[in-house]
């Protein structure tokens, strides 16, 4: 969400379809090559392997640290109320377009909340209300490890990026004023937005996220969406200041953004 007088959505910029899918897939990768050192255990292999997972979907076991990013695989994908619904309460499209601008297709992913054996999948959705949850077909999704997350200390105005069970970096951020508050909760990233003018309150970076303000419910003409972005005055980190998106370091955001894939989630502690 925009948090500033800068009159520019930073929401409205992208980088290129083809750069951004080719981010994606090395996010991906390293998230996979990661999860090999760490001993990820996955189904068997071998053909009647194969086989047998297509009948009877198991629960994937994640190293310590990890998650599950689900990425939708066809043109769209039903979300169902509970496994046991007879059809899906709503339907979302593959890719999603940002801001309805057909050059903005970014894909559709989701955290995963809770794999069952039987083929279905719990997941975060990016709706009001914030922590809205549904649940897939396993098989209309790719699942794939993640070894990233964040967390956000509103107190404590810090920012906390771990890889597995280590922690990689700490540092100040700028959070919600008084009025306009950051939601704390559980979400994840859903969009990356390289910003066209890196000098701006935005910074070179910006993760929108799964969350809403619970104080706005528009601003600059769309939803007032959250996000962790760069800055343009360091001196505001450490501050309780923006309309309800998380400020830190323009260098460490940059860095973020080489690694962090879509569907990393992002813990706000009050």
């Amino acid at each position: 969400m925009p948090d500033a007088s800068d009159p520019r959505n930073p929401f409205d910029t992208l980088p290129h379809p083809t750069h951004r899918r080719a981010w994606l897939g090395a996010a991906k990768l390293i998230a996979l090559l990661a999860a090999v050192a760490v001993a990820f255990v996955g189904c068997g292999g071998g053909d009647s392997g194969k086989a047998r997972s297509a009948k009877t979907p198991t629960a994937t076991t994640l190293a310590p640290g990890y998650t599950l990013v689900a990425e939708v695989k066809g043109p769209q994908i039903g979300i169902y109320h509970h496994p046991s619904a007879a059809a899906p309460s709503k339907t979302l499209p593959n890719p999603w377009l940002l801001n309805n601008e057909p050059d903005k297709q970014i894909p559709q992913v989701f955290l995963v909340d809770q794999q069952r054996a039987d083929g279905w999948v719990k997941v975060l959705l990016a709706e009001r209300p914030n922590g809205s949850t549904g649940w897939v077909r396993e098989s209309d999704v790719q699942l794939t490890p993640n070894p990233y997350r964040l967390e956000v200390s509103l107190r404590d105005h810090k920012i906390s990026v771990f890889q597995g069970s280590n922690s990689i970096y700490e540092g100040p951020v700028a959070v919600g004023a008084a009025d306009t508050p950051t939601p704390p909760g559980k979400y994840y990233t859903r969009v990356l937005i390289q910003a066209p003018d890196p000098t701006t309150v935005y910074g070179p970076f910006a993760y929108g996220l799964s969350a809403h303000s619970d104080a706005l419910t528009e601003y600059n003409g769309g939803d007032a969406e959250v996000g962790v972005h760069g800055n343009n005055d360091p001196s505001v980190l450490g501050k309780s200041i923006t309309h309800g998106c998380i400020r830190m370091d323009n260098d460490q955001i940059t860095k973020l953004s080489k690694v962090l894939p879509l569907g990393t989630p992002v813990e706000i502690m009050s």
